[in-house]
């Protein structure tokens, strides 16, 4: 089977064929010249999401299994807890939300990463995010210090799901700071998951898991149409994790 070519409008394939369309390149279940808001939405309800290159045409994933983080699974080490102290007690540090996610995003872009040349977000990838950022569905998590973006990410949220997306960090254990704000708001906000998409190290020794596809997909049709939560926290919920 050969791997679909899709016009903007065009449904994707289910990801729960029984075969990958490309065994060789497992996951990859679609490709597209363009990419828009609407597709997004479409694709993350189906547990799909976007990541290629510069050079390459939008390649579309739905990988099994799939990597989540339960947010009360997330670990926090004795030498982190301190820093989360330090932010709570230092008034130099503070957690903003969807305060620029703009320069967020465009942060994430810039930030280097071992074994990568270049980055996954595009121009057009800013442009669909952040029309989907003007529709309450995509959010930042920002961290700054003595009022610089010093770290933080971005992601979408459907219903009681949060799709996480990228990272940037500019201070040791910025970024961690601002997933751990947010890991402690989907706790209070009932969010049994955030997607992290592909296994890494980095994410296993955060407390990150992969469930196998199926799972996770059904766990999208049951809460990617729950009521939304609100967006709105600060430094402070960081104390969850000191309890």
């Amino acid at each position: 089977m050969s791997l679909p070519w899709l016009n903007i409008t065009d449904p994707f394939p289910s990801p729960l064929d029984t075969n990958d369309p490309d065994p060789e390149v497992p996951g990859l279940i679609a490709i597209s010249t363009d990419i828009s808001s609407d597709q997004l939405k479409r694709a993350y309800r189906q547990g799909i999401f976007p990541w290629y290159s510069e050079s390459q045409p939008i390649l579309w994933w739905s990988p099994n299994p799939r990597m989540v983080l339960k947010p009360a699974d997330f670990k926090v080490s004795r030498s982190f807890k301190k820093d989360i102290k330090s932010a709570l007690l230092d008034q130099a540090w503070d957690i903003r939300v969807d305060n620029d996610f703009h320069a967020t995003i465009l942060a994430c872009a810039k930030q280097s990463r071992h074994g990568q040349n270049g980055t996954w977000i595009t121009h057009a990838i800013m442009h669909a995010y952040g029309d989907l950022h003007q529709q309450g569905l995509a959010h930042s998590v920002e961290v700054f210090f003595e009022e610089q973006r010093v770290g933080g990410l971005y992601c979408v949220n459907l219903g009681r799901v949060v799709f996480g997306e990228s990272m940037f960090s500019m201070r040791p254990n910025a970024s961690k700071l601002a997933l751990a704000a947010l890991c402690s708001w989907a706790i209070n906000n009932q969010i049994k998951l955030i997607d992290c998409q592909q296994e890494t190290e980095h994410l296993t020794s955060m407390g990150g898991s992969p469930i196998n596809r199926p799972d996770f997909i059904e766990h999208l049709n049951q809460q990617c149409d729950a009521e939304k939560p609100i967006w709105s926290f600060d430094k402070n919920i960081l104390s969850y994790w000191l309890n």
